[in-house]
């Protein structure tokens, strides 16, 4: 079946993303085409910039479970296509994937020669065969002012400011990861944890602090929990790590993967002065849930 496909990395599946997948459907509906979603597993700047090490909002895997909520995905290699003009590419994308429509944002650039003028890459596309569409730009209802972008949500993740990144992602932040041993601490004071090795290092993590958190593990479990980011001071200096704690669950969860929705900041990493003031400040924190 001929398709009509839209291009970009979509660091995040944000809002603003949402939208354009959105309006890919009603193309694609509208003109008895498939939709497909182009997108790459590297970071573009990371091909056009020797040393750049993005911090990701999300890994290639968290990006794929996203995306295929909207519309089948193709990974390209950026490398690979890195040298191809506007015109090019789309000749690709209409011989090697049947291509004959194409949906881009109101402020996307096309190709190696960055062409972002719309009249251009229409002319460009009736050249090679392809309708070029362009969406218009996402505003939120109450507040148009805000303009969502990744670098935006970045910003406000970097920051600390998890629900008004929550509120540009369209949903709470995640985490994923494989649960390791960890020093035990927490189940001397009675709050077991389970600490989380990200499964993308890239990731941007929050500000050390303590947060309300969604935890999902399959199997239809997902729990309210505590998320600790930090080098737990109290009992010495140590190394960042992500705790978990589950309130009212003590599964084995070794070697499992899973995911925490972080939903809110509740307070920032402190040292305090015995484990028994670190006990009651859990048990507190437990409550806000």
């Amino acid at each position: 079946m001929k398709r009509i496909a839209t291009i970009g990395f979509f660091d995040g599946v944000h809002r603003g993303h949402q939208y354009l997948f959105r309006c890919l459907g009603d193309e694609a509906n509208k003109r008895h085409l498939a939709p497909l979603i182009v997108t790459f597993r590297d970071h573009p700047r990371q091909v056009l910039q020797m040393g750049y090490q993005p911090q990701l909002l999300s890994s290639v895997d968290e990006r794929r479970q996203l995306l295929e909520q909207y519309a089948p995905i193709e990974f390209f290699d950026f490398q690979q296509i890195r040298p191809l003009t506007a015109g090019q590419f789309m000749r690709l994308l209409k011989e090697r994937h049947e291509v004959d429509a194409l949906l881009v944002g109101y402020d996307h650039r096309f190709g190696s020669d960055r062409i972002q003028d719309i009249e251009q890459l229409q002319a460009i596309g009736r050249r090679e065969g392809l309708d070029v569409v362009q969406a218009g730009q996402f505003e939120l209802a109450d507040n148009p002012s805000v303009h969502i972008s990744s670098t935006e949500i970045r910003n406000a993740i970097a920051e600390g400011e998890i629900e008004l990144a929550n509120r540009l992602l369209g949903y709470p932040y995640m985490l994923t990861g494989t649960v390791v041993h960890g020093r035990g601490i927490g189940r001397t004071l009675g709050f077991p944890t389970a600490n989380i090795r990200l499964d993308e290092a890239r990731k941007l993590l929050p500000p050390p602090g303590v947060y309300a958190v969604r935890a999902d593990f399959g199997a239809a479990h997902e729990q309210p929990a505590i998320l600790n980011i930090g080098t737990n001071p109290t009992i010495g200096e140590n190394p960042i790590t992500i705790e978990l704690h589950i309130p009212g669950l003590d599964l084995d969860l070794y070697g499992r993967s899973l995911s925490v929705h972080i939903v809110r900041f509740l307070r920032k990493e402190q040292r305090f002065e015995s484990l028994d003031e670190l006990r009651a400040q859990i048990e507190e924190d437990v409550k806000r849930l």
